[in-house]
């Protein structure tokens, strides 16, 4: 991870690369230096908890997301107090709001936010958490874009003084933290690409030779092998948000808004970087602010810590949590996956792919692959799944994730190598195998649990369940093979020789 400013070209290509799908660096590129598509951001979704430190009681929210139009916001987070968003066009872009409804005949405001004095939990923003919801005061609201705005701005609504029964935005916005996304193109060919998250300061300066108010900013990172829905990213859902300090990003660092004239950058924006693995279909970050309580430069309103670099903060001049932003980006990287059933090795002609070892390759966009299948002695070649069949060698082009399935079986004579199924078995043999984390896979009827005994043999028409239990520290992500789907059992009929893999992460 590293930190840094991006150009302003970049930036101005950073939401176009989000819409359509291609790496703005690559168009940054030297002559000549510009390399195939390699992985597209199809959404990007937004989903935070919220105090309430207006000093007020407040009866909605609103998110001002510049440069999008209405149809590039496809969805908005509803399971709150205030009930369903509305998304309207505005002369910037778009305008997503929650607001309470008033009793027709008093004029009372039905739903409130009071404000925040208790001390913050994860879930105490949260509708199906009663015991603390109505009181917390905090919530959770969130926005999913297909293209990356150039500005968001979000505030609470209060009901204005001079105007009883209207709601206003209130100031300064909001500190929480909204990252814009765009794929820098792999450093050499069919190399990973990088996926840059990058959080502009979320407070304005009161004038243009200040700097704004500062908070403290620091983030969490995970990748997952599947999509996510913004109803996921909550702050209790340790399968889909980062919260572990193994998975620390970036730690504590000041940011806030800088003068136009004599600031560096540095402050303003925080830009964060990884490379995109071949399996990974979501990059999800948490991305906390807290409240700044050191001193400021009489002058300037620059933020002054004690340790001189803002990057460690005493307990002096740090308060309270202010935003945790769970965000993730949908990507599709160009990749091929390989998942291997029984004794045996698949290699690419490239080889960039080895598997056992090396089990999935990150390829630029259309590259051909040819992938060859050899048994361990013992063994035979049943054939391939997925993206190829038959049992001669596998040939794909990396448009997407390519999942390909090599089937090895045991041969009962105790022969070895080839390309041809063994005989001579009576019933179907299922084989299973586990990857990517740690998890036991059992059957019923009994005879597997892998572990250590993967592959049995079941009379023809058998239906046979199989149960995906993770070890602890693990969890279950989905099928892959005979089974498919997400969920921990799954029930096959052995009407031919199957084979499938339970895919387990470390969350």
């Amino acid at each position: 991870m590293h930190l840094t400013t991006m150009s302003k070209t970049a930036r101005r290509l950073a939401p176009i690369a989000a819409r359509w799908g291609f790496a703005a660096a690559a168009l940054l590129a030297a002559p000549g230096a510009a390399r195939a598509q390699s992985a597209i951001i199809y959404g990007s979704l937004s989903n935070f908890d919220i105090s309430n430190d207006t000093g007020q009681v407040c009866h909605g929210f609103e998110i001002d997301l510049d440069g999008v139009t209405p149809d590039q916001v496809p969805g908005a987070f509803n399971a709150t107090r205030y009930g369903d968003a509305r998304i309207t066009a505005t002369p910037t872009g778009t305008k997503v709001r929650w607001e309470s409804a008033r009793d027709v005949n008093s004029g009372a405001w039905l739903t409130r936010t009071i404000q925040h004095t208790v001390p913050w939990f994860s879930g105490q923003c949260y509708s199906w958490v009663p015991a603390t919801y109505e009181n917390g005061g905090c919530e959770h609201f969130g926005t999913y874009t297909t293209a990356n705005p150039s500005k968001v701005t979000s505030r609470w609504l209060c009901e204005d003084s001079a105007s009883p029964g209207s709601l206003t935005p209130m100031n300064p916005p909001t500190a929480v933290p909204y990252a814009s996304y765009y794929v820098n193109a792999p450093a050499a060919a069919n190399n990973p690409p990088e996926l840059v998250a990058e959080v502009e300061a979320p407070e304005p300066a009161e004038a243009p030779s200040l700097y704004g108010d500062a908070q403290w900013i620091r983030s969490y990172v995970m990748q997952l092998p599947r999509a996510l829905s913004l109803e996921e990213l909550m702050a209790d859902n340790p399968n889909a948000v980062p919260m572990n300090l193994n998975q620390l990003e970036a730690d504590y660092q000041v940011i806030q808004d800088e003068p136009v004239s004599g600031g560096n950058g540095n402050r303003r924006r925080k830009r964060n970087s990884g490379t995109i693995d071949p399996t990974t279909r979501a990059v999800v970050r948490r991305i906390e602010t807290w409240a700044f309580t050191g001193s400021y430069d009489p002058i300037t309103h620059e933020a002054l810590c004690l340790d001189l670099l803002c990057n460690a903060p005493d307990a002096t001049e740090i308060g309270e949590l202010l935003a945790v932003q769970m965000t993730a980006a949908n990507v599709q990287p160009d990749s091929v996956v390989v998942s291997r059933v029984g004794g045996g090795r698949v290699s690419s002609a490239d080889k960039v792919i080895d598997c056992g070892n090396k089990c999935a390759g990150s390829y630029d966009a259309g590259t051909v692959v040819t992938l060859t299948a050899k048994a361990d002695s013992g063994s035979t070649f049943s054939g391939w799944n997925g993206a190829c069949a038959g049992t001669g060698a596998c040939t794909v082009a990396a448009n997407g994730i390519v999942n390909v399935g090599a089937v090895f079986a045991a041969t009962p004579s105790g022969g070895g190598g080839g390309g041809t199924t063994g005989g001579g078995t009576t019933g179907k043999t299922l084989t299973v195998k586990t990857a990517g984390g740690k998890g036991l896979v059992t059957s019923a009827p009994a005879g597997i649990s892998c572990g250590k005994t993967c592959a049995k043999s079941f009379a023809t028409g058998t239906a046979v369940t199989l149960t995906a239990a993770p070890e602890p520290g693990f969890v279950f992500v989905n099928w892959t093979g005979a089974c498919t789907g997400a969920q921990a059992s799954c029930t096959i009929t052995m009407n031919a020789n199957l084979a499938t893999q339970a895919n387990f992460i470390r969350p």
